[in-house]
């Protein structure tokens, strides 16, 4: 067994997991919404029986570093490059059991569909059905992402790719889950808007860490 497969056991073992914000070139904000990441951390251990290290890392998309994480975490705000080394570390990492959550900040799109299509050039992104176990489990979404933050006014979309029936990448679009997450001080989005974001968040780490 792999080293990125044998973490999905840890929890098991009493183990805790970690996950992580992706860093990359390109010129876009990285590091946006810097509480976000920490915050749903909190919020899956305090509410879904998760065991999550409280500390978020970083780490580099390019990074051999990125096994230890099964969940990595990217967003931003404008352009993404992938070297040649990091679409190779990436594919294997997500072909070796990790997960990729995108979360657009508003302005990334064209960039990051660009640079998925190097990672998995015969691989389509696709939008997920209302059906899927994300929309399910451990809080109901019957009509998919909920919507936190306008934009363009358009319509909250969920596109994943699928490798060999597994979801690998998750890539959410005008919805801003990651703004949701946030200190209540830094958008003071109402509480019932922040709970949304928050739950949403915790079915995407729960369907991480069970499937």
């Amino acid at each position: 067994m792999n080293k990125l497969l044998l973490l999905f056991f840890l929890p098991i073992l009493g183990y805790t997991q970690e996950v992580a914000v992706l860093k990359y070139t390109g010129g876009g904000d990285w590091y946006a919404n810097p509480t976000s990441l920490p915050n749903l951390v909190a919020y899956c251990n305090q509410n879904i029986n998760t065991s999550l290290t409280p500390k978020v890392s970083v780490v580099d998309v390019g990074s051999a570093e990125i096994v230890n994480y099964p969940l990595v975490h990217m967003t931003g705000h404008g352009n993404v490059i992938f070297s040649e080394n990091d679409v190779q570390n990436l594919k294997n990492y997500l072909t070796s059991g990790g997960f990729l959550h995108v979360d657009d900040n508003y302005g990334m799109d064209e960039f990051i569909r660009r640079e998925i299509k190097k990672v998995f050039p015969n691989t389509a992104l696709v939008e997920i059905p209302l059906d899927h176990l994300l929309f399910k489990e451990p809080f109901a979404f019957p009509n998919g992402l909920p919507k936190i933050h306008e934009h363009d006014n358009k319509r909250p979309q969920a596109f994943g790719i699928f490798i060999e029936g597994r979801l690998v990448i998750l890539y959410t679009l005008e919805c801003d889950l990651g703004d949701g997450w946030e200190n209540a001080e830094v958008h003071n989005d109402p509480i019932q808007i922040r709970e949304k974001a928050l739950k949403m968040g915790a079915n995407i780490i729960n369907y991480v860490f069970k499937n």
